[in-house]
């Protein structure tokens, strides 16, 4: 038995603190998994916190079918779901009121973990370290701009390493869905960044 599964073990007994150190252990993919889907750093530490809590509040469901990992993004994606509907909804009524309509703040956060995709080699160089921040900040943008399920998807695969299968569990959709999403994701952004390709290594996937 693995020391996660101990935490887990101890965690459904009441111990308070074993979920504590699974909480520490798994908060920073949980907080990176909800920024990717929102784009918002306030949204998604908001998120965050309401994944533990219904982690906690459903632990003794817990029964191992899936990782301690795969369960957290489960619930962290049908929260930012259910957080893009009601956004909308809100937007709406927003437009229906006023005749316009409010957009969030999608401002990147440092610690996001889609800017790892525009990483480059340490320089010393301000013309290097300019490109970079303005590569990552055209990531950002694209990003913004897919529809949630394929930034969801495409987040899962290549910022978090899910197979597409768990993927597939863990959005309720078929295998052939998340292939189709992830395929029109890389489609978009291969359009939106193809002057970066090389860069951020799009090129040829």
């Amino acid at each position: 038995m693995t020391d996660e599964q101990l935490l887990i073990d101890r965690a459904q007994q009441g111990d308070r603190e074993a979920f504590r150190q699974l909480v520490e252990r798994s908060n920073v993919d949980v907080y990176r998994l909800a920024y990717d889907m929102t784009r918002n750093h306030h949204d998604a530490e908001d998120l965050s916190q309401e994944v533990f809590i219904r982690a906690y509040r459903s632990l003794t469901r817990f029964r191992r079918e899936a990782k301690w990992s795969t369960w957290l993004y489960r619930i962290t994606v049908n929260l930012c779901l259910d957080h893009r509907d009601k956004q909308s909804r809100k937007r709406m009524e927003y437009r229906d009121d006023t005749g316009y309509e409010d957009t969030a703040d999608g401002s990147a956060h440092p610690d996001a973990r889609s800017s790892r995709a525009a990483s480059s080699p340490v320089t010393s160089s301000p013309d290097r370290e300019t490109e970079s921040v303005m590569i990552q900040q055209h990531i950002e943008q694209a990003l913004s701009r897919l529809p949630v399920q394929e930034r969801a998807v495409f987040s899962l695969r290549h910022y978090h390493d899910l197979p597409l299968k768990e993927i597939a569990e863990m959005m309720n959709i078929a295998e052939g869905t998340v292939k189709s999403h992830l395929f029109r994701a890389l489609q978009r952004l291969r359009r939106e960044l193809a002057f970066y390709k090389k860069d951020i290594g799009l090129e040829g996937q």
